[in-house]
């Protein structure tokens, strides 16, 4: 089987309703999607994405300047692919838009081996379990109200799901608290609660707050400071009894290992696009059990369900609704778990109608 041709298109789908974190505003989701051509007829799909479209483009080009590493090569050599992207990109550094072109090309790669097989790809890779924890990402926005985030709340937890996740980043720790007391109040005890700080405290604010959440029983505190910086995490990890959880903004396995070795997260959350693909994910979850440190998926739900399948210390997977409109397939919800889908391959492949309708 040889690769044969390297199809990218971009497209932009917007949200529903506008939101905003501590850091961003995002009103659309602009992806450079990949399609991976081969000889025998079997095509390998994949993602990645800027927010708002901004960037898109350097996106697409690095893909396409690529190409001539992977035209003509045979898939099933998944590692020798990455490994090649990865000594190529070495004079542009290995984080930014060279990484997520590998992590596209290799997940795109791996799509093609399962499909080939006629297996989904947890079990090509050595399934550990059928269905996986989630957690509703996709609403609970710093941009809503204290009283709005409750009521959406309630609502998320009757539609299934047995954790939520709250944004955080007011410059008033008792905003804050009320935030969290408000969501606590209306889901209950026996439901997750998850705050993420989306990076925008200093260690000491972060512990202050952290100290006044305690009572909430949160299933942890997320980026409280700059993703950077790792001794600030560290201080707020030790003087907290409420789980740290950062690694989304690292990149490659070396990045876990930084995080690692400064003792800064208590749970790592490797996010797809930026850890180098199905390939580096595996590593960086390897690398992590042997220090004892759970993983738990960071966006690209769908494409991560087969690393949550797959890697016994993944606790979780991040539900985001974001990429649903271009995909054919949706992720089925059982008992507030997300079902591990038996489809060949990755078990979602994009709708070209979508495609269309959101084609740039």
């Amino acid at each position: 089987m040889k690769i044969t041709a390297v199809r990218l298109e971009m497209v932009e789908v917007p949200l529903a309703v506008p939101i905003a974190t501590a850091i961003h505003d995002i009103h659309s989701l602009g992806c450079a999607l990949l399609t991976l051509e081969t000889d025998q007829g079997v095509r390998g799909e994949s993602y990645v994405f800027t927010i708002n479209v901004l960037r898109l483009k350097a996106l697409y080009e690095m893909l396409k300047g690529l190409e001539d590493l992977v035209v003509g090569c045979n898939p099933h050599f998944v590692e020798k692919i990455w490994q090649s992207i990865f000594d190529e990109i070495n004079p542009i550094g290995h984080k930014g838009t060279g990484v997520a072109a590998l992590s596209a090309i290799d997940t795109a790669c791996w799509d093609i081996v399962a499909k080939a097989a006629n297996l989904p790809l947890y079990r090509l890779f050595g399934a550990c379990r059928e269905r996986v924890p989630t957690y509703a990402s996709g609403g609970l926005w710093l941009s809503s109200t204290p009283e709005d985030c409750a009521r959406e709340a309630d609502d998320i937890v009757a539609s299934g799901f047995k954790a939520v996740k709250l944004r955080l980043g007011s410059t008033r720790i008792a905003d804050d608290v009320l935030r969290v007391r408000l969501v606590r109040e209306a889901i209950g005890p026996d439901i997750g609660l998850l705050a993420d700080a989306n990076q925008s405290f200093t260690a000491k604010h972060a512990i202050r707050l952290g100290r006044a959440l305690e009572e909430f029983d949160l299933t942890w505190l997320e980026e409280p400071v700059a993703y950077q910086d790792l001794r600030g995490h560290r201080e707020v990890r030790n003087a907290l009894a409420i789980p740290i959880a950062t690694g989304e903004t690292e990149y490659t396995r070396y990045g876990m290992r930084s995080l690692i070795e400064a003792g800064a997260a208590d749970i790592l959350m490797p996010d797809l696009q930026r850890i180098g693909g199905l390939s580096e994910f595996r590593r960086a979850g390897a690398l992590a059990a042997a220090h004892d440190i759970p993983v738990s998926a960071h966006l690209f739900t769908e494409q991560s369900l087969s690393i949550a399948g797959s890697l016994p210390n993944c606790i979780s997977v991040e539900h985001m609704p974001w990429a649903a409109p271009l995909l054919n397939e949706s992720m089925e919800l059982v008992d507030g778990e997300l079902v591990v889908p038996n489809r060949p391959g990755t078990g979602f492949t994009f709708n070209r109608k979508a495609v269309e309708t959101y084609r740039l």
